[in-house]
């Protein structure tokens, strides 16, 4: 989480909302690693999730990340959780939680319902205060 942290750190430097994310091998090692590029990209589909998850699947040549992990510094909303479950991530780990935009534990709640095709391993509220305390920032900044 601290690098997701670190990533997420350069996205607020860049006026992003500041969300980092990494995708980690089986073996615990970062294959690929993003954060947020909204507003460089005029792209509302450039959340670091949905980029790291492409640049993972590149790097390893496989449309699935079967025994990875993404690890993100803010609860994915239904768009990146969705992109997540079809890719087969094995682990979600996510610092700060989402109660208006999140897909996981709030709001459409992506893995919960029983049509879901695959459900990963969730951990939320990891160096939760950190990652809390950076989105806060940027937000009172904004203001």
């Amino acid at each position: 989480m601290d690098q997701a942290l670190h990533l997420a750190r350069k996205a607020y430097q860049r006026g992003e909302i500041p969300v980092g994310a990494l995708v980690l091998s089986p073996e615990n090692k970062i294959v690929a690693q993003a954060f947020n590029q909204v507003e460089a990209h005029q792209n509302p589909l450039a959340h670091a999730e949905m980029i790291v998850l492409k640049k993972a699947c590149l790097k390893v040549k496989s449309k699935r990340l079967m025994g990875y992990s993404l690890v993100v510094t803010l609860e994915p909303c239904p768009m990146c959780a969705a992109a997540a479950m079809h890719a087969r991530i094995a682990r979600i780990v996510f610092g700060a939680y989402d109660s208006k935009g999140g897909g996981i534990e709030h709001g459409a709640r992506i893995f919960s319902h029983q049509q879901t095709m695959y459900h990963p391993e969730i951990i939320g509220g990891v160096r939760e205060h950190a990652c809390q305390k950076l989105l806060r920032n940027f937000f009172m900044n904004l203001r």
